[in-house]
């Protein structure tokens, strides 16, 4: 059994910047980043990018900040944005979400990844940088992604980040689009080292050819790692 009985509190999770090779992550700012993020979505392209998000439909850069902006300010969300380090491109977005600091519990949501990110080198540097945060900077203990049970990529993704499936609750919103079901996976702080030096190695330069091709895939990585007890 874990003991917990030194266990306190653990602080909310910040947007405060983050930097890598491949992305830099800033707070979220609606004067800055609305019409931009708009333009990385796809402009009115974002419905189909976050349909699985089951928001209302949003016709210009203005709603997109509107939702964003009402969701940190009244329930509880800490948007991060996703940008070029050379550039400052607007490339994604996560948020940290369902934050419990008591139990150090916290959930990244909101995923989403604009053309200039997807399946790209960046996509994972930002989701390694958000976990690092949680787990190494704040010391949570569960690290939660959650999704539309019909959204296969979001599946992919999770799996391929190293969240584990727990399973699906069954009807648990409806949506503009019907029915949501939920599946959860998550990411335990005792699971998080060998995670994070998977990461760490399919990131590394040397892992990558002179085309940008990966030479070993992170969920083989993370595999030999586990199987050699790392």
């Amino acid at each position: 059994m874990i003991d917990l009985s030194q266990w306190t509190p653990r602080p909310t999770p910040t947007s405060a910047p983050m930097a890598g090779r491949h992305v830099a992550i800033v707070p979220f700012d609606r004067t800055a980043h609305e019409g931009p993020l708009w333009e990385a979505f796809g402009g009115i392209a974002t419905n189909d990018l976050l349909y699985h998000f089951g928001w209302p439909r949003m016709e210009e850069a203005t709603d997109l900040g509107a939702i964003v902006a009402d969701m940190n300010a009244n329930r509880g969300f800490v948007t991060c944005v996703f940008t070029a380090p050379d550039t400052g491109l607007m490339m994604g977005m996560a948020s940290y979400m369902r934050i419990d600091e008591k139990n150090g519990v916290c959930e990244v949501g909101c995923v989403a990844h604009g053309a200039p990110m997807a399946r790209s080198p960046a996509a994972t540097e930002a989701h390694y940088l958000m976990a690092r945060r949680v787990f190494d900077e704040l010391g949570y203990r569960r690290y939660e992604w959650k999704l539309n049970n019909a959204n296969e990529p979001s599946h992919r993704a999770a799996r391929r980040l190293g969240f584990t499936f727990e399973g699906v609750f069954r009807q648990l919103e409806v949506k503009p689009y019907g029915n949501r079901d939920t599946a959860w996976y998550s990411m335990l702080d005792r699971e998080w080292p060998v995670v994070r030096r998977a990461m760490e190695a399919w990131l590394d330069p040397a892992n990558f050819d002179a085309d940008g091709a990966q030479r070993r895939g992170l969920k083989q990585i993370r595999d030999d790692l586990y199987e050699n007890g790392s």
